[in-house]
């Protein structure tokens, strides 16, 4: 099977010189490492180097009937979305509209409940609120209307002392940073994601997708994990313990990830049209490349979005250690995870996301890189991606002699 995906995909795009061994490794994906349809983007020094997509539309579909994916072709990107939402708050406090050392009630006033009147804006930014759970889960119809993540959030007591320490908020980040913004802002975050960055950028880029691109979007399915050696040096099966946490159901770790219960249909077009910045921003590779690489430096005739003291807001530790929720050690600035063992990324100066099962987008400012990639073939991963991680190193060994 592997030698037929390698022989039958056919990888469309353009690679700088010097960039071809991305181009490898993307192929090698298909043919190693159970790639169904993806697309894969790197800006450096806002110039693209690198841009290819292959496969097929679908995550689900196969054989010569299926569609094949297109150049402006979509996806879901899951938890890569808290990458992008974050750049709202973070712009709102360069813009001088929000301070990240206030407290959330400032904001927000009936957030102030249940002991959470100490909670910063930048503990919602680094998972230190102590709010990865929902008390009582959200069915899908009343995670996506707006109101009610917001409201059993300001009135539920934080899991630990805010502040003292970070656990993963998987969904209910979307409800924490959706309900800041709109209370600063008077939009929503997807709206004003579109008005300010993502329309500015030409971005196709959207938290809370349009009718009118539908049709753009593939599905996501999910597919089988390689094994070693093909999983590109990662552990592919989890330590008995986290795999211990995520089948238990009364764990931090499963009921983070099962705030929302039953899970949702992410192919569903309502749950696309939803505005979830933890899970449900959809993207091309090449937009997230783009995005990042305007975070770091000019585009065309775009100047950069963050100023130097943003920047490095957003990749200064924050939170480092033993994760309460995903029980593995991570790191994060102000909205984005940076380089460690558990999410390694461009370079140690790094910063970005992953989005669980696949995609990833991610910037090095020393290097001028910014990376993106998307799939529709979810892997049993959470933050680290074995086709993600091959492009990495594959852009990483060029980077240092490519012009």
């Amino acid at each position: 099977m592997n030698g037929k995906r390698e022989s039958v995909v056919d990888v469309q795009g353009t690679v700088e010189d010097g960039f071809e061994p991305v181009r490898d490794a993307f192929m090698a994906n298909f043919a190693r490492r159970g790639e169904r349809g993806a697309a894969v983007a790197v800006y450096r020094h806002g110039r693209k180097v690198v841009d290819l997509w292959g496969g097929t539309k679908d995550g689900d579909a196969d054989g010569d009937t299926a569609a094949p994916w297109e150049a402006g072709t979509a996806q879901v990107i899951r938890s890569a979305t808290k990458g992008i939402a974050a750049l709202v708050p973070l712009l709102l406090h360069q813009r001088g509209q929000l301070d990240l050392d206030a407290p959330v009630g400032t904001y927000w006033p009936e957030f102030k409940a249940a002991g959470k009147e100490r909670v910063l804006v930048r503990h919602l930014l680094s998972h230190r609120a102590g709010l990865p759970v929902l008390d009582t889960p959200l069915t899908p119809d009343r995670a996506i209307d707006g109101v009610s993540g917001p409201a059993a959030l300001a009135a539920q007591a934080p899991a630990w002392e805010p502040g003292t320490d970070h656990g993963y908020h998987a969904q209910t980040y979307s409800w924490l940073l959706g309900e800041l913004v709109l209370r600063v802002t008077g939009r929503t975050i997807g709206s004003w994601i579109a008005d300010e960055i993502a329309g500015p950028l030409g971005l196709d880029l959207w938290i809370g997708l349009p009718e009118e691109v539908r049709s753009r979007v593939g599905r996501l399915a999910a597919v089988e994990t390689p094994a070693p050696p093909a999983a590109s040096g990662l552990r592919v099966r989890p330590k008995r313990s986290v795999a211990d946490a995520y089948a238990d159901p009364g764990s931090l770790t499963s009921r983070a990830f099962g705030a929302i219960s039953p899970a949702p249909d992410e192919n569903a077009p309502e749950y696309r049209a939803a505005e979830l910045p933890a899970s449900a921003g959809i993207a091309t590779a090449r937009s997230l490349a783009r995005c990042y690489a305007a975070l770091i430096g000019p585009v065309d005739d775009h100047s950069r979005l963050f100023a130097p003291a943003t920047l490095t807001l957003a990749r200064t530790e924050e939170s480092a250690g033993l994760d309460r929720t995903l029980l593995v050690h991570t790191r994060f600035g102000l909205g984005f995870m940076l380089h460690g063992p558990a999410s390694p990324l461009l370079a140690p100066g790094a910063f970005g996301h992953p989005g669980r099962g696949g995609a990833l987008a991610c910037a090095d400012p020393e290097s001028g890189l910014a990376f993106g990639y998307v799939t529709n073939g979810m892997q049993r991963n959470v933050t680290a991606d074995p086709r993600a991680q091959a492009l990495l190193r594959a852009v990483s060994a060029v980077s240092h002699v490519a012009g």
